[in-house]
C-alpha cells in the first residue's frame, strides 16, 4: 500500500450522509461494479463521470452520519477514492470505512483550505497534506494499528491472515 498519495480533491460540505454517498434506492445491488456506479449519486451524480482512481474526497464535518449500512464506504473504495479528508466522521462510516481498508483523515478547517479540483498530496504516516504551493494542513496521524489494517486490505483480509499464520505455527511442531 502506498503511504503517498496524490490525487485530486473533490470538495463536498457538512453533513453528507450515507443516503447522498450511496442512495438507499440502489441498495439492491450487489455486485462491486454496479455499486460503484452510484458513489455520491446523492450529493453530485456527475461524480463517477468525473472521479479518477487516487482522487480525494475533501468534507467539512460529520461525513457519513446516516445509516450504518457498509455500502457508502464500498461504493467509494470500489470507485477507487484513495482517501478521504474531512474535518469529522460519523462514528460508524469512519469505522466501516478502515475495515473495508480505505483511508480517513480527521483534518481541521481542510474542507476551507481545499478548492475542487486541486492536485492534493497525503501523507499517511504523518498526515501531512500538501497542494501545489506545499504543506496546508495537518490531519490526526492514524495509530499504527489502521495504517496495519489499511495496509492488510481491510480487517477481514488481516483476520485471515493472521488465522492463517496462527494455523502454520500450530501445524509446524506436527
Amino acid at each position: 500500500m502506498q503511504k503517498l498519495l496524490t490525487g485530486n480533491a473533490f470538495v463536498f460540505g457538512n453533513n453528507v450522509d450515507t443516503d447522498q454517498i450511496y442512495p438507499g434506492r440502489f441498495v439492491e445491488f450487489t455486485d462491486v461494479e454496479d455499486v460503484a456506479k452510484y458513489a455520491m449519486f446523492g450529493a453530485d451524480p456527475e461524480f463517477t463521470c468525473n472521479v479518477k482512481k487516487g482522487d480525494f474526497i475533501v468534507a467539512g464535518s460529520n461525513f457519513g452520519c446516516g445509516s450504518s449500512r457498509e455500502h457508502a464506504a464500498i461504493t467509494l473504495k470500489a470507485v477507487g477514492v484513495g482517501a478521504i479528508i474531512a474535518e469529522s466522521f460519523a462514528r460508524i462510516f469512519y469505522r466501516n470505512a478502515i475495515n473495508l481498508g480505505l483511508p480517513v483523515l480527521v483534518c481541521p478547517l481542510i474542507s476551507k483550505l481545499v478548492t475542487s479540483g486541486a492536485t492534493v498530496q497525503v501523507d499517511l504516516l504523518s498526515g501531512e497534506i500538501c497542494d501545489e504551493t506545499g504543506k496546508i494542513a495537518q490531519a490526526e496521524p492514524m495509530s499504527e494499528y489502521t495504517l496495519h489494517i489499511l495496509e492488510s486490505g481491510g480487517i477481514k483480509s488481516l483476520i485471515k491472515k493472521q488465522m492463517e499464520l496462527n494455523m502454520e505455527e500450530r501445524t509446524s511442531w506436527l
